[in-house]
């Protein structure tokens, strides 16, 4: 493999690992306050012991995030000089926006929400919750704005080669960017949702059935039930946002090769790009252009539109069909949840045994949904502007494949040691602050 290859391996190694722990605090911040909020209201113990179980979750995921994230930055020099070359005017800002003004934010209170509970006043202490879970969103503000201008660049004027800022408003709200905020923080929603109970499932099965495990069990169910079907709301917006700007996206998650009126939904297939057809072809006719155009019989363009402008079919057209199914899979577990806290039946083995098996579905879901956002825009890195391959570091392949494995067996030891810290902290009782929560 060439440097091309392996360094685009490499970033997507990097971005696999650390968006994993975003989806996670962008979300648990606002679960948190929502605890605290409750407990200022109702006075129960509960929600307290909800909020510093979930505490140490977010120290944890925050703590990586932040690692990942700033090995993840260094690459945009070392492996692609032409991004910045070309575009660090507009790229450049937006990322120092994301730290000066969301960074700076969690990083500050977020040591006043671990260890301030008994130092600070308590309404001191919900608006450090409050801080730092808005830093969460304004993070990803900056973050989404950025990639989603990359996706769909407008408010800027090329100036011998170089990108440079003409309206930042348009910048930042170029035209995927809201649809595509939306569905990220839904997303991170959903995450954060079954992650909560997928661990307090777990503490079930352990024994534990205190009214605060109970209590978050029914919390987090609501919480998904509300957040599944609105994101296959947004979702379909996202995806008539991307049949007008970036259609030969669309057609890769179709594997549609010709343009049609009537298009199908195509259920399974195996793409075949040399030959440009899919083989062993499931699909339903007419629901593409339906679901894509409104119109039973509307029109939708192919990938024979796009020929050498178009992505890699086979990773945009199975990513998006994880996604899916992955999402599907969510909105009927919760529903089913929901169901069984309407008859007041408990909550069964076999339902808490699916929970703790999606406890991590929210990242398959994220990681599929992100796949088919980046690779899509292939073989742009900034559409219209800079082809990936014009980007890259003339590096030996060599010096590649050796940090390549360096951060595949780092993030490998790291992940295996963050999913055991975090049914560690499930296996232990969740601590009840009895004394100095009765004192304040």
């Amino acid at each position: 493999m060439d440097e091309f290859l392996l360094s685009r391996i490499q970033f997507a190694t990097n971005i696999t690992f650390h968006i994993l722990f975003p989806t996670i605090t962008i979300s648990l911040g606002w679960l948190l306050l929502f605890f605290k909020w409750r407990y200022s209201r109702t006075q129960e113990y509960l929600w307290m012991e909800l909020y510093f179980y979930f505490t140490k979750v977010f120290a944890l995921s925050f703590s990586l995030g932040v690692v990942s994230g700033v090995t993840m930055s260094f690459q945009f020099g070392t492996n692609w000089p032409g991004y910045m070359n070309t575009v660090g005017n507009i790229a450049g800002p937006l990322l120092a926006y994301e730290v000066l003004t969301a960074f700076f934010l969690e990083a500050t209170f977020l040591g006043v929400m671990l260890y301030g509970f008994r130092r600070v006043p308590a309404w001191f202490h919900s608006l450090s919750t409050f801080l730092v879970a808005g830093g969460t969103t304004l993070s990803a503000f900056w973050i989404l704005a950025l990639d989603s201008w990359m996706q769909t660049p407008t408010g800027h004027v090329m100036i011998d080669g170089v990108a440079h800022a003409e309206s930042w408003w348009d910048i930042v709200f170029n035209p995927s960017m809201p649809y595509r905020l939306f569905h990220t923080l839904i997303g991170s929603g959903l995450t954060v949702a079954f992650l909560a109970a997928g661990l307090l499932a777990y503490r079930y099965l352990k024994g534990d059935k205190r009214p605060a495990v109970l209590t978050g069990l029914k919390t987090t169910i609501i919480l998904a039930a509300i957040l599944g079907p609105l994101q296959g709301i947004v979702g379909d917006l996202h995806g008539v946002n991307t049949r007008d700007y970036q259609p030969q996206k669309l057609a890769a998650m179709e594997a549609l090769w010709e343009s049609e009126e009537g298009a199908p939904f195509v259920l399974f297939a195996i793409p075949d790009e040399e030959n440009r057809e899919n083989h062993m072809e499931i699909a339903i006719p007419k629901l593409g252009s339906l679901i894509i155009t409104r119109d039973p019989n509307g029109h939708v363009q192919g990938l024979n539109d796009f020929e050498g402008e178009n992505p890699r079919v086979g990773p945009v057209f199975w990513s998006f069909r994880v996604m899916l199914g992955v999402g599907g899979l969510m909105i009927a577990t919760a529903f089913l949840g929901l169901y069984l806290l309407w008859k007041k039946r408990g909550w069964p083995p076999f339902f808490l045994k699916l929970l703790l098996a999606m406890t991590f579905s929210g990242w398959v879901g994220s990681v599929a949904g992100w796949y088919v956002t980046e690779i899509g825009r292939q073989p742009w890195l900034v559409t219209g502007i800079l082809k990936t391959k014009d980007a890259v570091a003339d590096l030996p392949p060599e010096h590649v494949a050796v940090t390549l494995t360096a951060y595949l067996v780092t993030y490998s030891i790291l992940l295996v040691a963050y999913i055991g810290s975090l049914f560690y902290l499930s296996r232990k009782e969740i601590a009840t602050p009895s004394k100095e929560l009765a004192a304040s």
